[in-house]
């Protein structure tokens, strides 16, 4: 692939729904125009950890990541090149990462809580979208998430939601949203206005980049 990709990026506070967004954004697009690749698999490992140091540890700051290997397979994909990556799976003993095959697209989604803040990878974006969500929305999100799909204790997930992941939602993704071409307040857990309003980015794509 000799052209840049179009990039786009998206990012959004925890329990912003990104995870829905992103799975009805992609159905709209044939499997050989657009690619996805997450922030999230690139977290450092931290399997390594004790359950209270686990607890402790803080996942929601810019150095919990790889960010030189995640900048790394973006420019990769750039180069037409076919990206192989474990997925990370939140040190969840009841899951078996699968290995992950990124194939390079026309579209290149970027996703993560991080990626304005990385200025290398801030500058490769071409359109970005920015979700939120009422700050009680979201943490009722987070809570069924990740007690529910990652087993994590309730105790564990309150003390981060509160000493991490708002502080670092403050201070490296917030300051970004008046920068961000879309905003999308994503307070519904009803799939149809999100399927709507992915299906209307979609189509002003599939004009401006002639897709057939």
């Amino acid at each position: 692939m000799n052209n840049k990709p179009y990039v786009i990026g998206i990012a959004g506070s925890s329990g912003s729904g990104k995870t829905f967004f992103l799975n009805s954004f992609l159905k709209h697009f044939k499997t050989d125009e657009v690619t996805l690749i997450s922030q999230d698999d690139y977290y450092i490992p931290a399997n390594t950890k004790t359950q209270e140091e686990n607890r402790l540890y803080n996942f929601d700051i810019p150095t919990s990541i790889d960010r030189e290997a995640f900048y790394k397979d973006i420019k990769a994909l750039f180069n037409g090149e076919t990206i192989y990556k474990e997925e990370y799976t939140f040190n969840n003993p009841s899951l078996s990462p699968k290995m992950l095959e990124i194939k390079p697209a026309p579209i290149l989604i970027i996703e993560g809580l991080f990626i304005f803040y990385y200025t290398e990878v801030n500058a490769l974006i071409d359109h970005k979208i920015f979700l939120s969500a009422d700050q009680d929305i979201a943490l009722r999100r987070r809570l069924h998430r990740d007690l529910v799909e990652r087993g994590y204790f309730e105790d564990d997930v309150m003390y981060k939601w509160v000493n991490h992941v708002l502080p670092s939602y403050k201070e490296y993704l917030l300051p970004f949203q008046d920068s961000c071409d879309q905003v999308i307040f994503n307070n519904t857990d009803e799939p149809e206005p999100i399927w709507d309003i992915t299906n209307q980015i979609y189509e002003e794509l599939k004009t401006k980049l002639n897709l057939i």
